[in-house]
């Protein structure tokens, strides 16, 4: 558990960056703190300083195009499924394939990882976080910075701090007391400084009655000055709302730009003496470092785009590998790995089986070159005398699909896809485009406009190739007055509410819909959108033309799966959620299944009891069918290898190594924080230092699955566990303790296993949890091989923060061990 830092960022000349500043004048100060467009830091060339590039993440590199499925990137699986292999190497090794991907886009900075805490089960982010506890937390995130690092991109941990759910995220104030801010929420952002992560990106939220873009205690008392972080602090999108409090709050860039709080604003904060040029300089001082670091800092430096136009193909068994040891085996009555020569005739039920969520919504997402879905890898994957038959059952969307581009041509081109017109006021023309994607959207911001200027109304227009004959339905979602005409008819004319700002930006849209019978002959489609970006200081435009044939009657395709089940010798049933429902700027309204689903499983698992369920989701949801599946298995947004990575576990290919990182309730009631709704404005971390497995323990609550459980295709016995008696009083001189698991694989197959470390609390420290993660480490094994395990636990790890620093308690500690929060049969003492 010992990192070594393996950064490919520049060193850093201080006496150069001082010269460089000292040349500057005020207002050309100035204006390198606030963004010079969406995602761009301003360059100067005066200094020889070159415009950075910052792109979201933290699954993929997005680039500088929002939702443009012509530049297409890297889709890996979100942070909570990366998560689940409890593997800093795996996370490494994404952060590197990230790191090139960012080389490749030009990115200078990733706007990841994530690390705020999953602190409640409808958390709407959750899926872009790594865990309920602050050790895994930091443990991988520290070795996602250091893989991004490693090929010389800086990475920006997000978001400082107390985000950790999205319902009035821009306006809530946390209430957190000392002890419970320091142990669990500050711990991961403090672990990354010391790991020397570039960048720290400041939360919309307030904590303690501070906006923490304006929060001097947390950004300069302890982000800079108790941490020592030399790095820029810039704020998440549109968060900065003020000139003298964010300069003297410890903010050093405004993002985005040209126009913000800042700039000619903040000049006279200096000249009239409310904010120190000192000040200034400090944050101009921050930008150079960071610009020596990527390598943005001399103008000779070649340019940092590769030649490679896509994604590169080759990293794409990595992925699907990443993918297929994040999955979580939650249950098995011996039924997987499936062995497809006994088996006559599989059945594959269930919407995320045809349609499965890749991702998570909002800024997280991005467009993939390449998607793999279910249905596709297991009928490439499955022997020929195999028989595998596919219904939907039911829907997991919201919204209707987008119209796929492979059944339309560009009345232009030829090519599948459409013709995108920008029309201004008179009708006319100003721009044209080809674009191979039905959902479409434009993000701007003064001085950086969403659309091209002038821009009053977009057509789109494309071709239906003969399609099949019966019932089609049509649907339109987006921002303004929508009209939809087939063959020149209208058919479909719908209003939207005029949308703006961060917040509606990000939130799907609902669609409306239409019915109609198409005889199997070409359609010409026309799709008007009349522009509407309000008034708002978020320009955000967007449509989506959705589609589906509806051969059958939603009862009717029911049943149908139902009769499926039924005759089959097996049942591969995938149920879900999308990123409609796992999304930033909401949290979710219930953990149930959308839908029908989970009448869908109950009755599946009634038609036929050699069901496997495999869920595609991120966060918890309710299962009340869970004990009669033959197995469950989580697999979480698996990003664009998804589908063969559940070929690949579900016939035994892969194993799925992954482990719970978020508990997993029996009901929506036995949750530790029920949820994270503000009242009046205020969210209060009522809970303390009983966030997740913590507080299911402190209730003496049975979790239907426990935080840290997963199975494997293997079994393991946990033997002995030992601590060096020069160990025994290591961690009172504040020293490291070696932990050293005796483990072995007496299952039939080569697995993985995590062995897991908690510390029992000290007597008479009621506040604390009962037990809590104190280390951890991965061992892999051949059938019948054991070894020596070696668990690393800091001092920090069992120390507790008093309010007024750090105290490692004068007492004995016990050390419990197995493979999860609730099973642990092994316990020693230091």
């Amino acid at each position: 558990m010992q990192h070594v830092p393996r950064s490919g960022l520049h060193p850093v000349d201080e006496t150069d960056l001082r010269a460089r500043l000292d040349t500057l004048s005020l207002e050309q100060k100035a204006a390198l703190l606030t963004g010079a467009d969406i995602w761009h830091v301003p360059g100067c060339p005066e200094i020889g300083l070159a415009p950075m590039l910052l792109s979201d993440g933290p699954n993929g590199v997005r680039g500088l195009h929002f939702n443009d499925e012509r530049d297409p990137a890297l889709l890996l699986p979100n942070l909570a499924a990366l998560a689940a292999t409890w593997d800093p190497a795996v996370l490494r090794e994404a952060g590197e394939i990230l790191g090139e991907e960012a080389r490749r886009k030009g990115v200078h900075v990733l706007l990841g990882p994530t690390v705020n805490i999953q602190r409640v089960l409808d958390g709407g982010r959750n899926f872009e976080n790594f865990s309920e506890d602050p050790l895994l937390t930091a443990h991988l995130a520290i070795a996602y910075v250091d893989g991004v690092q490693s090929r010389g991109v800086a990475a920006c941990v997000k978001h400082f701090v107390a985000n950790d759910s999205e319902t009035e995220r821009s306006t809530y104030d946390a209430e957190v007391d000392e002890r419970t801010l320091r142990e669990v929420y500050l711990a991961p952002f403090e672990a990354t400084v010391a790991a020397k992560v570039a960048t720290v990106m400041s939360a919309y939220n307030a904590v303690r009655g501070q906006t923490m873009t304006e929060n001097g205690p947390l950004n300069n008392g302890v982000l800079k000055g108790e941490w020592a972080f030399d790095g820029v602090v810039l704020s998440d999108w549109s968060a900065a709302r003020t000139t003298e409090a964010a300069a003297l709050g410890g903010l050093d860039l405004v993002m985005p730009g040209p126009v913000g709080p800042w700039g000619t604003a903040l000049v006279a904060a200096v000249k009239e003496g409310r904010v120190p040029e000192e000040t200034v300089d400090d944050k101009v001082l921050r930008i150079l470092r960071l610009a020596a670091r990527v390598g943005a800092l001399d103008a000779a430096t070649p340019d940092r785009t590769s030649a490679v136009p896509a994604p590169p193909a080759e990293v794409r068994p990595a992925l699907r590998a990443l993918t297929a040891r994040s999955f979580v085996l939650l249950k098995n009555d011996g039924i997987l790995p499936l062995r497809p020569e006994h088996l006559r005739r599989i059945a594959l039920i269930g919407p995320a089986a045809v349609a499965p969520a890749h991702q998570g919504g909002g800024s997280a997402s991005l467009n993939s070159a390449t998607l793999s879905r279910p249905v596709e890898a297991l009928r490439a994957a499955l022997p020929a005398g195999t028989e595998l038959t596919v219904h939907r059952g039911t829907r997991s969307r919201i919204n209707l699909e987008p119209l796929a581009a492979e059944t339309t041509l560009d009345p232009v081109t030829g090519r599948p896809g459409g013709q995108l017109e920008f029309l201004d006021g008179e009708g006319r023309v100003l721009l044209t485009q080809h674009r191979h994607s039905y959902s479409l959207s434009w993000i701007g911001f003064p001085g950086s406009p969403a659309l091209p200027p002038g821009t009053a109304a977009l057509r789109l227009r494309t071709v239906l190739k003969a399609p099949s004959p019966g019932r089609h339905t049509f649907s339109l979602s987006g921002t303004g007055w929508l009209r939809l005409t087939l063959d020149g008819q209208v058919v479909l004319s719908t209003e939207s509410a005029s949308r703006g700002g961060v917040e509606d930006m990000l939130r799907p849209p609902t669609d409306q819909r239409v019915d109609v019978d198409l005889d199997g002959t070409d359609v010409a489609v026309q799709l008007f959108l009349d522009v509407d970006l309000g008034e708002t200081e978020v320009e955000f435009a967007a449509l989506t033309l959705g589609h589906e044939l509806s051969p059958l009657t939603e009862d009717d395709e029911f049943a149908a799966a139902v009769q499926a089940a039924r005759e089959a010798d097996v049942v591969v049933l995938m149920v879900g959620t999308s990123d409609e429902i796992e999304s930033e700027t909401f949290d979710r309204p219930t953990l149930s299944l959308h839908g029908r689903q989970d009448e869908l499983a109950t009755a599946v698992i009634d038609a036929n009891p050699n069901t496997v369920v495999a869920v595609n989701a991120s966060s918890p949801v309710l299962m009340p069918w869970a004990e009669g599946a033959k197995a469950l298995l989580w697999t979480f947004f698996g990003g664009q290898e998804y589908g063969d990575a559940v070929a690949d576990v579900l016939l035994g290919h892969a194993e799925p190594a992954g482990r719970l990182t978020m508990t997993f309730p029996q009901a929506a009631e036995d949750a530790p924080v029920p949820d994270a709704v503000p009242v009046d404005g205020h969210l209060a971390y009522t809970e303390g230092l009983l966030v997740g497995y913590r507080g299911y323990d402190a209730a003496g609550t049975e979790p239907l699955y426990p935080f840290g459980h997963g199975l494997g295709y293997t079994s393991w016995e946990f033997v002995s566990a030992t601590v060096a008696e020069d160990d025994r009083t290591a961690s009172a001189r504040g020293e490291d303790i070696l932990v050293t698991v005796r483990i072995r694989n007496v299952g039939e197959r080569r697995g993985r296993q995590v062995v897991q470390v908690y510390a029992d609390r000290v007597d008479g420290d009621e506040r604390a949890p009962m037990r809590q993660l104190a280390g951890f480490a991965t061992v892999e094994l051949d059938a019948g091989a054991e070894a020596d395990v070696e668990v690393r636990i800091t001092a920090r790890a069992l120390s507790r923060h008093t309010g007024a620093g750090w105290e490692l308690p004068d007492a004995r500690r016990v050390l419990r061990i197995g493979p999860s929060s609730r099973e642990l049969s092994l316990t020693v003492s230091c």
